[in-house]
């Protein structure tokens, strides 16, 4: 009985001690350092879970390929998963967009049936419809893209979140070339969420690739009343200015400004900022 409790009680400190390491790979995960969280989760035990974090670990450092073939593992187990579904889809699509011409159809494939699956698993599941949606806005026919499929999805979002919704209507009219509707939808969104910092950048980018460069630094600076130190808006307004041409002292300085903040997996990772720094001399 004694040998059986102690190795009861061993199982249960390894059962914690898995548990509370990936607990910390998640939260280094939250804090964008992804080789940090993955040297500790590979003296995890491996369950659905650790496979999914890791595979979105190589998706942040962007090794696609690694990414899929965790997150392929993460779903294999609980292939239920709405959220594990979709992390697969993500993979795949940027497989996609990073691969041949001839091996890119087939992992935009996978990533649109992903999409789908997600949705299917949970009509809930806010970051999926909005993942298809863009999917189906931008991909040709040919491999499962239409704008009437975008149109009834963002119907859909619509219902779920009314804002998103709203930016979803100007995704479309601005793809069909209905600017000013897409512009209108915009504002309501802005005006819907008056302290959502992101619905003014929307703004300020749509104005910007309008031309209407006054216009596009007032919604900036509206955004920058809602959040001074928002990162989001850093790299915005930064990007914003180096594609018009324009402001690129500032640009630069706000590129330095948000590789030294505190940046989550929902920021551009500071890769991309790199890239646009090195553009303007940084």
């Amino acid at each position: 009985m004694r040998v059986l409790g102690v190795a009861l009680l061993a199982a249960a400190m390894a059962w914690g001690g898995g548990s509370g390491a990936l607990d910390r790979a998640e939260a280094l995960y939250n804090q964008t350092d992804y080789e940090g969280s993955l040297r500790l989760l590979q003296s995890t035990e491996k369950s659905p879970a650790v496979h999914h974090l890791i595979g979105k670990n190589y998706y942040m450092l962007a090794d696609f390929k690694k990414a899929t073939d965790y997150l392929d593992k993460a779903v294999a187990a609980e292939p239920g998963n709405s959220v594990y579904v979709l992390w697969l889809g993500r993979a795949y699509g940027r497989r996609a967009e990073t691969s041949t011409l001839f091996t890119a159809p087939g992992h935009a494939s996978r990533a649109r049936q992903c999409f789908e699956k997600a949705v299917q698993l949970d009509p809930t599941n806010a970051e999926a419809m909005n993942d298809l949606f863009e999917y189906y806005l931008e991909a040709p026919g040919i491999m499962g893209g239409g704008l009437d499929k975008a149109a009834a999805m963002a119907e859909r979002i619509a219902k779920l979140d009314p804002v998103e919704g709203h930016y979803a209507q100007a995704k479309l009219a601005e793809k069909r070339k209905e600017f000013s509707s897409a512009e209108q939808q915009l504002r309501r969104a802005a005006e819907m969420a008056p302290h959502h910092v992101g619905r003014m950048i929307d703004l300020a980018k749509f104005l910007a690739k309008q031309g209407r460069f006054q216009e596009s630094e007032q919604s900036f600076e509206e955004a920058e009343k809602i959040e001074p130190d928002s990162a989001k808006l850093m790299y915005a307004r930064a990007d914003t200015y180096i594609r018009s041409g324009r402001n690129l002292d500032t640009a630069k300085k706000l590129l330095q400004r948000y590789l030294d903040s505190k940046l989550t997996p929902d920021d551009p990772p500071r890769s991309e900022a790199m890239k646009l720094l090195k553009q303007v001399g940084g």
